[in-house]
C-alpha cells in the first residue's frame, strides 16, 4: 500500500512553514487526513503542532552548542544524525494509511538541495524505492518579491532547477506571497516569470544603442562581466527548459486549492482512493445517529 506526502523546500524566508500551514487548514476544512513532519531542527513556533517533530530527536541549538559548530555546520550533522537514526520516522509514518497526506516541512539552508547529498538519501528512504513507499512530490518555494530583481530571480530559479535535477522526483516550483507583488507588476509580465521567459534579463539590461535600436545578443554579452553571467545562468535555464512556477496566496483558499491539486495530480493521489458507496455514507450517518 503506497502512501503520499510533500516535500515543502525552498530558500529562507520563502513561507514554508505558512504554507505548511495554508495546506493543512485546507486539508481540514475539506476533511482529508494529513500528518505533519517537522524536519528544520532550528524552527521555533508553528501554527499547527508538528505529528512529528525532528526536534524531539536532535536540535541545532544543542549541536551547535555541544559540537561548536556553526550553523549550517550544525544543520548538516542534524541530517546526518537522522539517516543514522531513520527508525525515528519509520516508526511514525508507517502505520498510515494511504488516506493521509504527510507534509514534510524542511528547513531553509539552501545548500542541502544543491550539492549536499543527504537529502536524496532521505527521499529514497521515503519514496516507492524505500521500506516506507511513499509516493512523494517535491514542493520548491520562491519568493515573489525576487522578481523585482532579474538577476536575483535567475538565481533563484537556478536552485530550483538544481534541487530538481539532485532528487530526480516528481517536482512543482512555486511563486510564494504572491500577495505582495500584486501591485507591482502586471498580470502580462508576471506571466513571462512564471514561464520563465530568459528575455527578461535583456530586457532588464535597457538594451540599446545610440540610434535607439535594441543591443544584439553579442553586444549585451560583451557588456561586463556581471551581465555575461546573468545571462550564462538565462541560457542554462532555457537550454533545460524545465522550471516553470505557480502562483501561490497562502492567504487565498482558491490559490492553496489550486497548488494542492497540482500536488494530487503529481503524487496520483486519487487514483488510489477508492470510491465510497452511497449505502456505507448511509450507514455511516446511521451509525452515528444511533450513538
Amino acid at each position: 500500500m503506497s502512501k503520499f506526502g510533500a516535500l515543502v523546500m525552498g530558500p529562507a524566508g520563502a513561507g514554508k512553514t505558512t504554507f505548511c500551514s495554508a495546506l493543512i487548514q485546507h486539508l481540514q476544512t475539506t476533511r482529508r487526513s494529513c500528518f505533519y513532519v517537522n524536519l528544520d531542527p532550528a524552527a521555533e513556533s508553528f501554527a499547527y503542532e508538528p505529528d512529528l517533530d525532528i526536534r524531539e530527536l536532535i536540535t541545532l541549538e544543542d549541536v551547535m552548542e555541544e559540537l561548536e559548530l556553526g550553523p549550517n555546520g550544525g544543520l548538516i550533522y542534524c541530517f546526518e544524525f537522522l539517516l543514522q537514526n531513520l527508525d525515528f520516522l519509520s516508526e511514525a509514518l508507517d502505520p498510515l494509511s494511504e488516506e493521509y497526506l504527510i507534509i514534510f516541512d524542511m528547513p531553509g539552508q539552501i545548500e542541502l538541495y544543491t550539492h549536499v547529498p543527504l537529502l536524496p538519501s532521505l527521499v529514497q528512504f521515503l519514496s516507492r524505492q524505500g521500506p516506507l513507499n511513499i509516493s512523494l512530490c517535491a514542493t520548491y518555494l520562491l519568493e515573489s518579491t525576487f522578481v523585482v530583481d532579474k538577476a536575483k530571480f535567475f538565481a533563484g530559479t537556478l536552485s530550483a532547477m538544481s534541487a530538481m535535477l539532485m532528487l530526480e522526483m516528481p517536482h512543482i516550483n512555486i511563486l510564494s506571497k504572491m500577495d505582495q507583488v500584486r501591485d507591482m507588476i502586471s498580470r502580462k509580465e508576471l506571466k513571462r516569470f512564471t514561464n520563465v521567459d530568459v528575455q527578461l534579463l535583456q530586457d532588464g539590461e535597457g538594451g540599446e544603442d545610440a540610434a535607439g535600436d535594441p543591443l544584439s545578443k553579442d553586444a549585451l554579452m560583451s557588456g561586463g562581466s556581471f551581465q555575461q553571467l546573468n545571462r550564462a545562468v538565462a541560457q542554462l535555464i532555457d537550454d533545460f527548459s524545465m522550471v516553470s512556477f505557480l502562483r501561490l496566496d497562502a492567504q487565498d483558499e482558491d490559490s492553496v486549492a489550486a497548488v494542492l491539486s497540482h500536488i494530487d495530480d503529481a503524487i496520483q493521489y486519487h487514483e488510489a482512493q477508492e470510491p465510497k458507496e452511497p449505502k456505507d455514507e448511509q450507514e455511516f450517518d446511521l451509525e452515528d445517529g444511533d450513538e
